[in-house]
C-alpha cells in the first residue's frame, strides 16, 4: 500500500468518526496528500470523491486520464470531455456514490463554482469542510514526509552556509541582490523551488518580521535577518538566522541576539509528545520578557510545516493543543527594535517519543 492509499483509508475513517460521507477534494495540498497527484486549479472540474466505504473516485477532464492514471494510485477515473457538461458527470458520480441528504465535506480552498455545483447536485445534503478529516491526519507527518523534509532541510542548511561564507562580500550588495543569490544558491543544493520569497532584513528593515528584501544597501556592521527556505518533493524547509556579514554591530545587538537564542533553545527543549503548543511559545515567551523585550516579540512563536509552510499545530500563547509525535513545526522567536535592527532564529523539529528532532543544524552565531 502506498502512502497515500494509507492516508486515504485513514481519511476514511475519520469520516466514519465524524458521521461524514464523503470529502470531496479539488486540485489543493488535501488533494496532493491523499491520491499523490498535484496540479494548480483551473477552470475545468477536476475533483476526487472520497468516499467513507469503498474506493475513491476521480472525476477529471479527459484531457487529464492518463496523467492521472500515471500519477495517482486511484483507479477509478471517470472523464468528461469539452463536448460535455461537467455537471452531468458530477451528478452521476455523487448519485453512484449514493450521496443524496448525507453529509459532504468539501475542500476548504474549493472554488465558488465548483462547491455550488455540488450543492445543485446534492441540494438536500449536509455540507462542511474537508479540513475536518485532513487536517489531523496532515498535522502527523509520516515516514515519507519526514525523508522529504530532511532532505529539504539539508538542502537549506548547505545553502545558508554558503550565505554565511560569503563574509564581507555580501556588504554593499542589495537586499534584492542578496534574496536573488540566495535563490540561485539553494537550487545549486539541491532544491525545486522555494516555499517563499527569501527574506533579507538588513538594519532597520530587520525590524519588521515580514520585511521582504528591498533596494537597500548591505552596510557593515548591519544585522541581516535571513529567512528562507526550498522545498523538496513538495515539502518546504524554513530557517531564519541573524547575522553580521562584515564590522561591528550597534552596541546593544549582541545581547538581543543571546536573548533570541536563549528563547529558541528553552523552547525547543519543552517540546514532547502531550505538551500544549501554548506552554512551548511560553517557554520562548518568557526568556524574552524577562530579559526586558517581551513588548519586541510581536507574533507567535511557530507555525507547522507541511505540504503547506503554514498549516497546523500553530505554537501560539493560549493553545492547549497537545503535541503529538510526528508533529513537525518552526520555532522562531524575535525581538524587533524600530528604526534599529531585528533579531530572529529559526529551526524546523519533529515531535519524536521523547523529545524533539532538529531538521536544522546550521551556526546560530551571528558572526560570519
Amino acid at each position: 500500500m502506498t502512502p497515500f492509499e494509507r492516508r486515504t483509508r485513514a481519511c476514511q475513517e475519520r469520516l466514519a468518526d465524524a458521521d461524514a460521507d464523503a470529502a470531496v477534494l479539488f486540485p489543493s495540498r488535501n488533494l496532493l496528500y491523499l491520491s499523490g497527484f498535484d496540479e494548480e486549479p483551473a477552470e475545468r472540474h477536476l475533483l476526487l470523491f472520497v468516499p467513507r466505504e469503498g474506493d475513491p473516485v476521480f472525476l477529471v477532464p479527459d484531457l487529464y486520464e492518463t496523467q492521472v492514471r500515471t500519477e495517482s494510485w486511484v483507479g477509478d477515473v471517470r472523464t468528461w470531455s469539452d463536448d460535455d457538461d461537467p455537471r452531468d458527470a458530477l451528478a452521476d458520480v455523487v448519485s453512484n456514490l449514493d450521496l443524496a441528504g448525507g453529509r459532504v465535506l468539501v475542500d476548504d480552498t474549493m472554488w465558488a463554482r465548483f462547491s455550488q455545483d455540488l450543492r445543485t447536485a446534492l441540494p438536500d445534503a449536509d455540507f462542511g469542510l474537508a479540513s475536518e478529516v485532513v487536517a489531523p491526519l496532515r498535522a502527523r507527518k509520516d515516514d515519507a514526509e519526514l525523508d522529504a523534509l530532511r532532505r529539504a532541510g539539508a538542502a537549506v542548511d548547505r545553502a545558508v552556509e554558503r550565505v554565511r561564507d560569503m563574509g564581507a562580500d555580501a556588504v554593499g550588495m542589495t537586499e534584492n541582490e542578496l534574496a536573488a543569490e540566495i535563490e540561485r544558491l539553494l537550487a545549486d543544493e539541491g532544491g525545486e523551488g522555494i516555499p517563499f520569497g527569501p527574506l533579507v532584513g538588513s538594519g532597520p528593515n530587520g525590524a519588521m518580521p515580514h520585511h521582504s528584501h528591498g533596494d537597500r544597501v548591505i552596510e557593515s556592521g548591519d544585522p541581516v535577518v535571513l529567512d528562507f527556505g526550498t522545498v523538496v518533493d513538495h515539502y518546504p524547509s524554513d530557517q531564519t538566522r541573524t547575522v553580521v556579514f562584515a564590522g561591528e554591530p550597534p552596541a546593544e545587538f549582541a545581547e538581543v541576539h543571546g536573548v533570541v537564542q536563549a528563547a529558541r533553545t528553552a523552547a525547543v527543549e519543552t517540546v514532547e509528545p502531550g505538551v500544549a503548543a501554548g506552554d512551548v511559545d511560553r517557554a520562548a515567551r518568557e526568556v524574552i520578557e524577562e530579559a526586558g523585550y517581551g513588548d519586541r516579540f510581536i507574533h507567535r512563536t511557530g507555525h507547522g510545516v507541511g505540504l503547506d509552510v503554514h498549516e497546523a499545530p500553530y505554537i501560539v500563547a493560549g493553545s492547549d493543543r497537545e503535541l503529538e509525535v510526528g508533529n513537525v513545526f518552526s520555532v522562531e522567536p524575535g525581538v524587533y527594535l524600530p528604526d534599529e535592527f531585528g533579531v530572529r532564529i529559526e529551526d524546523l523539529v519533529v515531535v519524536t517519543d521523547d523529545g524533539a528532532e532538529l531538521l536544522n543544524d546550521t551556526d546560530r552565531g551571528w558572526r560570519c
